[in-house]
């Protein structure tokens, strides 16, 4: 399957769309989020939060790299932004988060990939020109799970009819 192709018109849309993921999710999905500051990836995953029941409202782990959530699923929230070195990315010991009884969402999950699963969901979200709140959105997925997830997202996304196809 090509990857999805979407653009968001606002930030409201990107967490709408993280919340169809969210509430798709099942133990063990990896969500691996790449884009520039400030393209979403933080808005996305309050979305995807609100899709596994989650009460509290997640921001940026940045400063601590995890971050825990309490849902229908557990949320492992988890940021490589500050990392440098594939080094410091393998000392984690992610592997509880990786494969436990939750859902992982990586930002900035370039800057790791030696270091996760082959099978994931890549969301690449990136600026549109000339717009300061549109965003293009790629949803790629790798492995049979999540071209699964993908077939019912793009069903779920085509029933609501409001949004912009790539």
């Amino acid at each position: 399957m090509k990857p999805l192709r979407l653009r968001s018109r606002s930030p409201e849309e990107t967490q709408l769309l993280g919340s169809h993921l969210g509430e798709l999710a099942q133990q063990g999905d990896i969500f691996l989020l790449i884009g520039e500051l400030g393209t979403g990836k933080t808005c996305l995953v309050q979305g995807i939060g609100k899709g596994l029941g989650i009460k509290e409202y997640p921001f940026s782990p940045s400063f601590v790299i995890i971050r825990e959530y309490r849902g229908t699923l557990s949320l492992y929230h988890i940021d490589f932004y500050r990392l440098t070195h594939i080094a410091e990315i393998n000392d984690l010991g992610l592997e509880e988060y990786l494969y436990g009884h939750g859902v992982c969402v990586v930002e900035w999950a370039e800057k790791g990939t030696s270091a996760l699963p082959e099978e994931n969901l890549v969301i690449s979200l990136n600026y549109v020109p000339d717009s300061e709140t549109e965003r293009s959105i790629y949803l790629e997925p790798k492995g049979e799970r999540y071209l699964e997830l993908m077939e019912k997202l793009k069903s779920r996304l085509n029933q609501e009819k409001s949004w912009n196809w790539l």
